[in-house]
């Protein structure tokens, strides 16, 4: 595996895939967000700026926040990764 880099916040994050998080998917994004890469909770998520990926301590969180994300027009944005 390669080098992978950075702690995006929800808002970093909504830069990048230029859509505007309603205040609600903020507050979700923020209460599940583990500031440290490593060993990260089945029900926390820790977003990479290298490269752009969501990493997600279970399937299910990964799931629940694909589609939180889905739930906006992603196509003018960066591609974002999502895994667990």
């Amino acid at each position: 595996m390669g080098i992978m880099l950075g702690n995006l916040t929800p808002d970093q994050i909504a830069r990048r895939l230029k859509i505007e998080l309603t205040e609600e998917h903020k507050k979700q994004l923020l209460d599940a967000w583990q500031q440290k890469a490593e060993d990260i909770a089945k029900d926390k998520w820790h977003c990479f700026d290298i490269p752009f990926m969501m990493v997600c301590g279970s399937k299910s969180t990964a799931e629940r926040f694909r589609d939180l994300f889905l739930t906006y027009d992603l196509s003018k944005g960066e591609m974002f990764r999502i895994s667990w």
